[in-house]
């Protein structure tokens, strides 16, 4: 719905004076602005929230946010927001006779730079402001510790690699800002549109120093930062060290020599020990064989007294040519006496008798 505005204008007035009239009854230079308070540049780091918001007075119908010239969410009144990306959500403030949208663009990629822009369609009118997507990237420096001698210059890297856009570098020793003279930053093009950063300090150090290698761009609320400690050790102070450490070390070799030979010692005597009463052991054992063979020999030769001596060098003869000699068998024994039966004497006797 558009607003019937009625201009009333008049030359002799003022041009304070002049005075719009119309569906919204604003005052103004011959313009109906109904967006109060619209949406401001932001710049957020990539995967967080960005938000923004357009602020109109009482008596609007359609509020629209467009993202790079999108339409991506739409308020009506009195319904409420139309959402259609999960992406794009909004949050809804009345104070008064104002009204306050509030567009949330969920987990920023740096590729969602661009413009954001607030409309209403009973006006035409528009507001708009720029999202800025910024990626932090890694920080180190190679070496955590570093030990210099006296008189000795020092050259610490600092990288810092798949930054956008590229980060500014600076150190810090002890808490101090280190003047840019003393180091050289380089910046080069990195893959996925990001930037990487190189940064080499020098530096001849007089005492132990913590140094900070400090990353900033505009979305981080504080620099990310990597620190390195450097030692110094003086001339003097690592001679008398030398000797004392020398002295140490003298100490406990004589200590670990010590009880190691005692260690030694005592597992010689244990060794000798033992093989003694194996020794012995076994010496026992022989004995006993020994007398316990001479009792079987004495045993053995008395059951040979008893039962006699045995010829251990005799061999028996096995008969040879059984089979070819027959065998003689001897007759019976001849009986000396003479048997007649009494049958045979009578018959004998009567034959010789005469009739």
């Amino acid at each position: 719905m558009l607003a019937v505005l009625v201009l009333l204008w008049d030359e002799r007035l003022p041009v304070s004076d002049v005075k719009l009239t119309g569906e919204l009854g604003l005052t103004g230079l011959g313009f109906c602005y109904s967006i109060i308070n619209g949406p401001t540049n932001a710049t957020v780091l990539a995967g967080s929230e960005a938000r923004f918001n357009c602020t109109v007075m009482k008596g609007w119908v359609i509020l629209i946010w467009l993202f790079k010239a999108n339409p991506v969410l739409t308020v009506i009144n009195p319904q409420g927001p139309i959402e259609t990306s999960d992406r794009f959500t909004s949050q809804n403030y009345t104070n008064n006779d104002e009204f306050t949208s509030e567009l949330i663009i969920h987990n920023t990629q740096l590729d969602d730079s661009g413009k954001i822009e607030c409309s209403t369609q009973q006006t035409g009118e528009s507001s708009f402001a720029f999202l800025s997507v910024q990626v932090n990237g890694s920080l180190f420096i190679k070496n955590s510790t570093l030990t210099v001698k006296e008189n000795e210059t020092l050259e610490i890297v600092c990288e810092a690699l798949g930054w956008a856009p590229a980060p500014d570098i600076t150190w810090m020793t002890n808490d101090s800002l280190v003047d840019k003279s003393r180091y050289v930053t380089q910046q080069s093009q990195g893959s996925n549109d990001l930037h990487n950063a190189l940064s080499v300090l020098t530096l001849t150090p007089t005492d132990t120093e913590i140094l900070t290698c400090l990353a900033d761009i505009e979305a981080l609320p504080s620099p990310q930062n990597a620190t390195i400690t450097v030692f110094f050790v003086n001339s003097t102070l690592e001679n008398g060290y030398s000797e004392d450490s020398i002295s140490t070390w003298v100490i406990a070799l004589a200590v670990v020599f010590s009880i190691v030979g005692f260690i030694l010692l005592v597992i010689i005597i244990v060794v000798v020990v033992r093989c003694c009463c194996l020794k012995k052991g076994s010496t026992y054992k022989s004995e006993a064989r020994k007398i316990s063979t001479t009792k079987k020999t004495d045993g053995h030769t008395k059951n040979r007294q008893r039962n006699g001596s045995e010829n251990e060098g005799y061999i028996p003869e096995e008969p040879q040519h059984t089979e070819r000699i027959p065998r003689i068998v001897p007759p019976p024994p001849m009986s000396t006496k003479f048997t007649v039966r009494d049958a045979d004497l009578q018959t004998r006797s009567a034959q010789k008798l005469p009739d």
